[in-house]
């Protein structure tokens, strides 16, 4: 079971102090959030895309290479990148770039986005998300697998033996995960390959995630990937916490209150009833993670969001200590104990080499 943090990379004043960051010290604390993160034992570091005031993380494989360079055992992904607005040719390239240069530990989340201006603002039209989504995500894929690509679809200029460089660290691409807050149509195309299906599940209901969840995983039974639970899924979450519970919600909530992507909306305790957000004790966070597995079966990967709504980096960095020590190798244990042996562990750029390996080392035999 892998954990980690997600950023969205928000640039948000301090409801407590009135002091908003500058989008250079928000872009260092980011890096310093990353660094903590591999130091407390955590697994992944995933910061999201986005080309809009308040949010600064527009090019996340330069944060990422960047954070590769400081990092020993850190993996490494988004959450997500647009692959409806970017060129899957530079995203093939991009991010092979920088499985190079991290030794491997990269993957990647594609989504939509959920700005509707991005669209026009990349020569795109929002309407067609999911044909982008389906046909952008094709020949990245085919990028990716094949030495020289004839392609050609309706959302981009033809390709005639074209060749993406560097080709893959092993000839392994990064492993994939597809993340939808609502759209089956992405669940079908995760299933559709044998990718990984994450769920950001941090906004709505249980139930809504689930249904995204189990079609998932039943189509990525349908297409010969495995057994239904042997599916790759990936959650999302937000925890704050405090060694009191109380301490945890006076402090956070006016940080929830006035926070850009759910303040002025639903009550903190309303929230927290409704969603996964986690405010109190590290016992509490515990608690409620491990309900995921009884709603959702054995997963992979589960990120935490911590970093956002204007807290600042010195809290942060106190809210990762207590997640890495006192709350993660609680949570790797329990999971660990219970997942079943047929069911795969969180995708590592090893693991994939040796499974593609693999049926090379049948045929010889």
């Amino acid at each position: 079971m892998q954990f980690g943090i997600f950023t969205v990379g928000d640039v948000t004043t301090d409801p407590t102090t009135g002091r908003t960051p500058t989008e250079a010290e928000r872009i260092k604390a980011m890096v310093a959030i990353a660094k903590k993160a591999e130091e407390v034992g955590l697994d992944v570091f995933a910061t999201g895309e986005h080309h809009n005031p308040p949010f600064v993380p527009s090019s996340p494989t330069t944060m990422l290479g960047y954070i590769a360079a400081r990092t020993e055992k850190l993996l490494l992904s988004t959450s997500t990148t647009l692959i409806t607005t970017n060129d899957p040719v530079k995203i093939a390239e991009d991010f092979a770039m920088l499985q190079h240069l991290a030794d491997g530990r990269v993957d990647l989340m594609l989504g939509r986005g959920n700005t509707g201006p991005v669209y026009p603002w990349f020569g795109q039209d929002i309407r067609n998300g999911i044909p982008l989504a389906i046909e952008n995500y094709h020949l990245l894929h085919r990028l990716w697998r094949e030495d020289v690509v004839d392609w050609e679809g309706k959302f981009r200029t033809p390709l005639q033996s074209f060749t993406s460089t560097p080709r893959p660290l092993d000839d392994v691409p990064p492993f994939v995960w597809h993340g939808s807050i609502r759209s089956p149509e992405i669940a079908e195309q995760a299933a559709y390959y044998g990718d990984g299906f994450f769920a950001n599940h941090i906004f709505w209901p249980t139930d809504h995630f689930q249904k995204l969840i189990e079609l998932y995983r039943r189509r990525y039974e349908h297409y010969g990937h495995g057994s239904a639970d042997q599916a790759i899924v990936g959650l999302g979450g937000q925890v704050f916490m405090r060694k009191n519970s109380q301490d945890a919600v006076n402090e956070f909530r006016p940080y929830f209150d006035n926070a850009p992507v759910y303040g002025h909306g639903p009550s903190l305790e309303e929230f927290t009833d409704q969603t996964p957000l986690t405010v109190g004790s590290p016992q509490q966070v515990i608690e409620k993670t491990l309900t995921f597995r009884e709603h959702f079966g054995d997963y992979q990967r589960q990120l935490f969001l911590m970093d956002h709504a204007g807290l600042p980096l010195k809290t942060v960095l106190e809210q990762l200590d207590l997640l890495g020590e006192e709350v993660v190798p609680v949570l790797r244990k329990e999971f660990d104990a219970e997942r079943p042996a047929h069911v795969p562990d969180g995708p590592t750029h090893t693991a994939l080499v040796a499974a593609a390996r693999e049926p090379q080392k049948e045929t010889a035999q």
